[in-house]
Parts: structure tokens; sequence; C-alpha cells
């Protein structure tokens, strides 16, 4: 893989990505950004987590006063996946502190969650490493649900449990907790404008799309497939791996209930993609920090690729 340099923390960067981010350091960076950028930078609180933590998104806008077309992007919804947040973060530190890469917001609105879900993440600091769900009491015998289990599109069907202490618990109900339903709320209200949809995750590399309920494709499975294809080459060519690329059940594990069957069966989103980002440490789910460029470096040009798409589809 190829060794990239560390970005040195300036006014200029005001993240480091040789650690890992805290939320508080992750809101912090959101915020620094909308007063140093205010003629691009919105930041919005979109619902608050169960613990009372806020969920911010950043959208990165330089014009067209709404009128233009949305790549939505989110990370973190399963606590123990730090490669994620930073991956979101890298995207953002890219698309507003880079020059370079200005043409990537020429046409096209960028709006993104670092953190899905910030109560299960600090958790993951502060107790127990590997922490995958959501931190509300679901139940009096476990805490949590999975988050990415939780969306009301064929929910708890398959790949999900009833029950309250596994790993992949769907939840009491559907949309049961306050992270999803931000979400859910924040796609349904932009749903004109959302022309593709990324959520990151890790540990890979698969760059999937629906459906994760059946092993059965979606009718336009031929149009989400070759763009996974484009973008996974071009992070190839930037020194990445390759990424396995299909549909979530045929390619990972059937898994109902995850958000981008969600976003493109009931949101309207047809282009919507799960990608797992590349793994690392002693558990796939821990590398180090020092691997943290090495990860999202490469995996920024197939961002490009999208956001490209979406300009030469939709700007």
């Amino acid at each position: 893989m190829t060794l990239v340099k560390s970005i040195p923390k300036t006014p200029e960067s005001r993240i480091s990505f040789t650690e890992y981010q805290r939320y508080d350091e992750v809101r912090q960076y959101l915020s620094q950004l909308a007063s140093s950028y205010p003629s691009t930078v919105t930041v919005q609180t979109i619902g608050q987590t169960y613990e009372g933590r806020p969920l911010d998104i950043i959208q990165i806008s330089s014009g067209g006063d709404g009128s233009r077309p949305v790549i939505l992007i989110d990370a973190g919804i399963h606590a123990r996946e730090w490669i994620a947040p930073a991956a979101a973060l890298y995207v953002i530190n890219q698309l507003v502190e880079n020059a370079a890469e200005s043409a990537l917001t020429d046409s096209v609105d960028w709006h993104i969650i670092p953190v899905l879900n910030p109560d299960g993440y600090e958790y993951t600091f502060t107790d127990e490493r590997m922490w995958r769900k959501t931190r509300s009491r679901a139940s009096i015998l476990c805490t949590g649900v999975d988050g990415n289990r939780n969306f009301d599109f064929h929910w708890n069907e398959v790949g999900a449990s009833s029950y309250p202490c596994s790993d992949t618990y769907a939840g009491s109900e559907a949309f049961s907790e306050s992270e999803t339903q931000a979400l859910r709320d924040y796609i349904l209200a932009n749903a004109n404008r959302i022309k593709l949809y990324l959520t990151f995750h890790s540990y890979g590399p698969y760059l999937l799309y629906p459906w994760g309920y059946t092993s059965e494709l979606p009718d336009d499975w031929e149009t989400l497939d070759a763009l996974a294809r484009q973008a996974d080459a071009a992070q190839q060519a930037a020194g990445g791996p390759s990424y396995a690329i299909g549909s979530s059940t045929n390619v990972l594990y059937a898994a109902a209930g995850g958000s981008d069957d969600w976003t493109k069966g009931v949101g309207g989103v047809a282009l919507s993609y799960t990608i797992e980002l590349p793994g690392g440490g002693n558990q796939g789910f821990n590398p180090p920090a020092s691997d943290i460029l090495n990860l999202v470096t490469p995996f920024f040009e197939a961002v490009r690729v999208f956001g490209q798409y979406v300009a030469d589809n939709y700007g």
C-alpha cells in the first residue's frame, strides 16, 4: 500500500489524521470550519442521541441556494468502526480545506454526518473498545440496539436478532432509536435533492449496494455495479486494495433493516452504497492510528468518482 505523509496540524488543517478523534473533538472541528468558511460550511444539529448528545451534520456548498444535488454521507453507526468516522472527517477536510479539491463542490452539495452513533462511539473510548450498538436502554436485560438493523424496510426479517443482548439486535420496533429517526427524518426532508448515499463502515474492503434483505438484485443493479467498479478502480490506482463489489446479501451476508436498503427502498435515493473500509489491528475493527492516512487517502479517490458522477448526471 502506498505510504503517505501525515498532514500537519496547522491553522489551515485543524484536525490530525494521526490519531482518532473523540466526539467532542469532531464537533469542535466542524464548528471551526463553519466559523472559518462561513460562505461554504453550515453545521446543523439534526437530532439528539439517547444520552443527549447533539447529532451534527456538516453541509458543504459553494452556492446554488439549496438547489444543487446532494451527496449524503454518514459514518460510525457501528461504534467500534473508528476508521469510518476518520474517513468521513478526511472527506470533509479535503472538500473544505484543500483548495485543490474545490471542483468537487462546484455543482454538488455534500452533507456529511461524521458520527451517527456518538453514544456508542464514546463508549468505545471509555469502557469497551469493541462495543457496536447504541447505548439506549432497550430492555432490562441489555443495553443498545444495532442501528444498522433498525430501519423500517423489511425490518428484522433476516440477519438480525430479536434478543436484546445480541450485537445484531434490531430493536423493539423499527426506528426505535433516536439516531436512526434523525437520519430518516433528514433523508425524507431532503429526498428531492439527495442523489447518492454513502454509509461508511468497517471492516472490508467491500463496496456494497442493496439489497441486504434478499439475494434478489434491484432493477438498476447494473448502474450501481458499474459506478462501484469505477470508484474501486480509482482508489486502487491511488494505492488502495481491491474492494469486493456486489449486493450486500450476495457479497457479504443477508442483513435486513440497514440504512442503505431503507434509503433506496423508502427514501427514494437510487444510488445507495455501504462502504466497508479495510480492516486492521488484531480484531479488524482496530487499525492503529498510524494507519489512518494509508486507509483513507486512497479511498478519497473513490469518493471523487461518486462526486463526479453526481455532477455529470444531476449537476
